[in-house]
């Protein structure tokens, strides 16, 4: 005999849930729109505590021998600032705007696998948390609570336990670990998604542009932070079993940590910077009333960026003393990869050549961003002479290619909310 079960009007919808209800949907949920969206605020969140990082450190440094901070606070601040910008804010939005908007641009109905994303997300959040809980519960010198001072680029041996003691940063280094585990399987979930569930008749040559560079992104993810990870690993098991990886003092290198360290944080600066491609490439089209520009050159050249990006890492130590081969390699595979990037913004202005342009608000933001990372590039090419570098090293430029792609991320968002600053009487999305 069959059974039927009726549901209570009040719960046949979502919209007539409590609110303990709707939480829980969310906490639940393996659906990727709702886990774009959490990708996206929780990333705005961390973006809004690394904000007032910076402007108390700014408060120290906008007069000379300012008191504002004492050194101590400083270099915690600037090791948080960085560590959640670069981990917390960049990586998570492009992890929110891909979950979001590939599956609807290929016509899948949703990500590979659902679940797997839904761990990528809360991996990434513990991470975050797990940075900012050093606050309260890591270990310092005199037992009281702090946060790591050891910078994010964490240069060895200065986080060995005979210069960094108590807790903060085994905070560090397992925050970096559990979010880049979150990040790495957000990343295989996309390609994994890109590759397997195209709508039938969409070929890869008829991807949209957008899918094409969160493909390239997410491969470059999966090269960038084993290598990071794989460094974290050795600093526990110097700090904790005695291990010598980095102790120079026991036969270790110094030197090996930064390869380990740029090997994945030059892939990085890309990797946060083709989403910001990713969105103008999608943006200007529409905007100009024209197709892109060189379509197949744009594919080609987004292709070259994620493959010649490993192979610069080196150009942040040119001042530790490299043999001049190693110099002359890492000089011309800098200097090469602006060759691809200068594909792009040629394609970019020849699109909107001869268009009927409208300057609406996300058409004058893909112009800010074009100005601002020409200026970028081009310290960029100064600064891959090596004898010039000596004179600026560890200068880069991931703060300028952060500050560009929040130009474009400031419109994906509308992508996603269908919502708009006031004065924008229509949506400008039409695809």
């Amino acid at each position: 005999m069959a059974t039927t079960t009726s549901i209570p009007e009040s719960f046949q919808t979502t919209e007539a849930l409590p609110v303990p209800s709707k939480l829980h949907e969310w906490i639940v949920t393996v659906d990727h729109k709702r886990l774009g969206i959490m990708y996206i605020a929780t990333s705005l969140f961390f973006s809004a505590l690394a904000g007032t990082l910076a402007a108390l450190m700014r408060a120290q440094l906008a007069f000379p021998n300012g008191k504002a901070l004492p050194p101590e606070v400083f270099n915690r601040l600037f090791t948080v600032h960085g560590t959640t910008m670069v981990f917390l804010v960049g990586m998570p939005f492009f992890a929110g705007l891909a979950n979001y908007l590939v599956p609807l641009m290929i016509g899948a109905r949703d990500m590979a696998f659902p679940r797997l994303n839904a761990f990528g997300y809360w991996m990434f959040l513990l991470g975050g948390l797990l940075l900012y809980f050093s606050y309260i519960a890591a270990e310092g010198l005199a037992g009281h609570g702090t946060a790591p001072d050891v910078g994010w680029f964490a240069y060895a041996p200065l986080t060995e336990r005979a210069f960094s003691r108590g807790t903060s940063t085994d905070y560090w280094i397992l925050s970096i670990i559990v979010s880049g585990i979150g990040t790495t399987v957000s990343a295989i979930n996309v390609i994994a998604t890109i590759i397997s569930m195209r709508c039938k008749g969409m070929t890869l040559a008829r991807m949209p542009l957008f899918a094409w560079l969160m493909l390239v992104v997410s491969a470059m993810v999966i090269m960038a932070l084993p290598p990071l990870t794989a460094a974290q690993t050795m600093l526990l098991l110097d700090r904790y079993l005695g291990a010598h990886f980095f102790d120079t003092q026991a036969g270790g290198s110094a030197i090996l940590w930064q390869h380990f360290f740029w090997l994945f944080g030059h892939p990085e600066v890309y990797i946060l910077v083709l989403p910001g491609f990713a969105c103008v490439s999608e943006i200007i089209p529409v905007f100009s009333r024209k197709p892109m520009f060189g379509r197949a050159a744009m594919i080609g050249a987004t292709l070259a960026i994620g493959f010649v990006s490993v192979s610069v890492w080196a150009h942040h130590m040119f001042a530790v003393g490299m043999s001049a081969g190693s110099n002359i390699f890492f000089v011309a595979s800098t200097m090469l990869v602006g060759i691809p990037t200068g594909i792009k913004i040629f394609n970019w202005l020849a699109t909107m050549y001869g268009g009927k342009l409208r300057f609406d608000t996300p058409m004058l933001f893909c112009i800010g961003f074009l100005f601002q990372f020409l200026l970028a590039g081009l310290t960029g090419i100064m600064l891959a002479a090596a004898p010039f570098n000596w004179q600026l090293t560890q200068l880069s430029q991931l703060g300028t290619s952060e500050t560009g792609s929040a130009f474009v991320f400031n419109r994906g968002i509308p992508k996603v909310s269908t919502t708009f600053r006031a004065g924008e009487k229509r949506r400008w999305l039409r695809c």
